[in-house]
């Protein structure tokens, strides 16, 4: 396709009816409640061997496979279920080119993965280092991973990642170039980022490999006129608990799109968008942690509301990743242990 007109086809795609107004996040109750284990019933019946589903889905001339990765009582799941998977644009495109497996990230069935290795389901998410629910893992028919989506996304960026898988730009480019040439930054910027207390001034000299730092670091890499950024401000940094924890860390606010200089936490010099593209970033905002030597801990690259916001600080702050393999274990052991 010609390059000059693809992003004007994937901004019409985009922006079409209905479209735009599913680039606002939906209101999401993240409190801990009774949800189950919800799985739509035009999703495959397999026996969890990802090599024969896949093998089903080139029989069945589609263009890919997609796993599922879901837990019971996930209010972002729920989500994915009711929201987006209640559009009939986004079911009805996802059927034409993909099968789609199902998985239990805490479930016990036996299952084979697409690299033949046999475990549980459960084991099966700790080695894919699931850390956040629910997770969209795309495959091509090759096996190759093109995409993955890492806990919920709007339907804006859900038909995004569609799109992108279907045509093969994962072939080409990453997927946060993907979107940027469809939706590209304004001339003249209207909103600035939003502006907080806690987060630390320049000069970025985040550099940890010499001295370790005495505090865990959060990087809040933004955009400018972000609906998504607004809502995190607005919400889960409107908590005081939040705040409380925040304050026991060092905290930067990265414009994603800028050229700030930056010197990161493994001793390099970047500028903002550099180290955002190394990073293989496409969401804003993406809350990134990293430990005080410079090792990164874990990241929110989805929606995220107040609940899990605060337990994924409290996961960084006791150093739960010390003694559980994922973000996931930790929190299902603590939800045992209530």
């Amino acid at each position: 396709m010609n390059r000059l007109l693809f992003p004007l086809l994937v901004l019409a795609f985009l922006l079409s009816p209905g479209i735009g107004a599913a680039r606002e996040q939906p209101a999401i109750d993240d409190s801990p409640r009774a949800i189950g284990l919800e799985m739509p019933d035009w999703f495959e019946l397999s026996f969890l061997d990802l090599p024969e589903d896949l093998k089903k889905a080139r029989k069945d001339g589609k263009k890919g496979l997609i796993v599922y990765l879901g837990m019971k009582d996930c209010p972002y799941c729920e989500a994915l279920m009711n929201v987006n998977f209640g559009q009939e644009d986004i079911v009805r495109y996802t059927r034409q080119h993909f099968n789609t497996v199902g998985l239990d990230v805490l479930g016990s069935r036996p299952m084979v993965a697409l690299d033949g290795r046999q475990s549980s389901e459960r084991e099966y998410a700790v080695r894919e280092r699931l850390n956040f629910t629910p997770t969209l893992v795309f495959y091509d028919l090759d096996g190759h991973e093109a995409l993955r989506l890492r806990g919920y996304q709007s339907p804006y960026q859900h038909r995004a990642a569609l799109e992108y898988v279907v045509d093969a730009h994962y072939r080409n480019e990453r997927f946060g170039d993907y979107l940027a040439r469809a939706d590209p930054p304004p001339k003249f910027e209207v909103g600035g980022l939003n502006q907080r207390e806690f987060f630390a001034h320049p000069p970025y000299a985040l550099d940890r490999t010499r001295i370790p730092a005495r505090r865990p670091l959060a990087v809040f890499f933004e955009q400018r006129d972000c609906h998504a950024c607004d809502v995190l401000h607005t919400e889960p940094l409107g908590d005081r608990q939040t705040l409380d924890s925040l304050a026991l860390m060092e905290v930067v606010q990265l414009d994603m799109r800028s050229e700030t200089p930056v010197l990161t936490p493994d001793g390099r010099r970047l500028t903002a968008r550099q180290w955002a593209r190394e990073l293989d970033l496409f969401y804003a905002p993406t809350l990134i942690f990293f430990d005080e030597r410079g090792h990164e801990i874990i990241r929110v690259e989805s929606v995220v509301r107040l609940n899990r916001l605060r337990n994924v600080l409290e996961y960084v702050l006791t150093r739960g990743y010390e003694n559980y393999p994922t973000f996931q274990r930790w929190s299902a052991s603590r939800s045992e242990m209530q």
